[in-house]
């Protein structure tokens, strides 16, 4: 935390006070902050105690904290409910039980542990996942019937995607081969990693002609529920997903971190 200089008035118990944790402001009451006394915040906000405040464009006293300003909404709705509550499908509890550990609030981590006991998941360890996609159009030529004795030649573009995930994690490699269906030979390899090739079928190709050049589709979903990655962005929504089921984030985008979905590669990490 940021040594600015004292202020004349520290605020007081009841009123607003705005947090600054990584760029991102949040604004609460002393009374949340020192809910659990012997964790970090609660000494450093304690009554009696100065807290040298940073003073705001504004005009108004903040204190800035450089941590991870998105897990912080997470510390602060514990420290006012008193309970872990999460959002379904919530997958960074390393990255939030990373955060508990060092603002020091233990009933905070003791509910992590209870949840990853519920869950029957052991304490994710440290592994590394990289997505590698690309795609390669292709003009396709072939014979069109118009009518009896009637055939013109046409042609068409088809998108090759080929696609390389590899992934030190082997329960989460194993979730991402069931979540895109990889069960045969032709797909699957040992080690660390597999590659996936498919090409969706444009409207014009007739289905005989898909077929005869040795393409095939790519599926996503679990039964009942299949739906067809079209291309670039379905691949990489439905590998983000798992990255996430699993308590990664996302590390790096290439080649631009403004477009994530029509990337060309995303790696992830877990501490």
């Amino acid at each position: 935390i940021s040594p600015p200089p004292v202020p004349s008035s520290p605020p007081s118990f009841g009123g607003p006070v705005t947090l600054n944790v990584g760029g991102t402001l949040y604004s609460t009451t002393l009374e949340t902050l020192t809910r659990f006394p012997d964790s970090m915040l609660g000494a450093m906000f304690r009554a009696g105690t100065p807290i040298p405040p940073n003073l705001n464009p504004q005009g108004g006293g903040h204190y800035f904290i450089d941590r991870d300003g998105k897990a912080f909404r997470h510390i602060l709705n514990f420290l006012r409910l008193g309970r872990l509550d999460l959002p379904r499908g919530y997958g960074e509890t390393a990255l939030l039980r990373a955060e508990a550990d060092f603002y020091q609030i233990q009933p905070l981590l003791d509910a992590l542990r209870e949840l990853e006991a519920s869950r029957g998941t052991p304490v994710p360890t440290a592994a590394l996942l990289h997505a590698d996609v690309d795609a390669s159009p292709r003009l396709v030529h072939f014979s069109a019937r118009r009518g009896p004795h009637h055939y013109e030649l046409s042609s068409v573009q088809v998108d090759t995607f080929r696609a390389n995930i590899f992934c030190t994690d082997p329960e989460c490699l194993g979730a991402m081969r069931a979540r895109f269906g990889v069960a045969s030979e032709d797909r699957a390899e040992g080690g660390p990693h597999f590659r996936l090739e498919w090409a969706p079928c444009p409207a014009e190709l007739p289905e005989v002609e898909y077929r005869r050049l040795g393409l095939q589709p790519l599926w996503t979903g679990g039964p009942g529920e299949l739906r067809e990655v079209v291309g670039t962005p379905g691949f990489l929504e439905e590998v983000l997903r798992v990255a996430l089921e699993h308590g990664f984030r996302l590390d790096s985008v290439f080649p631009d971190p403004e477009d994530l979905l029509n990337s060309r590669s995303l790696r992830f990490v877990r501490h």
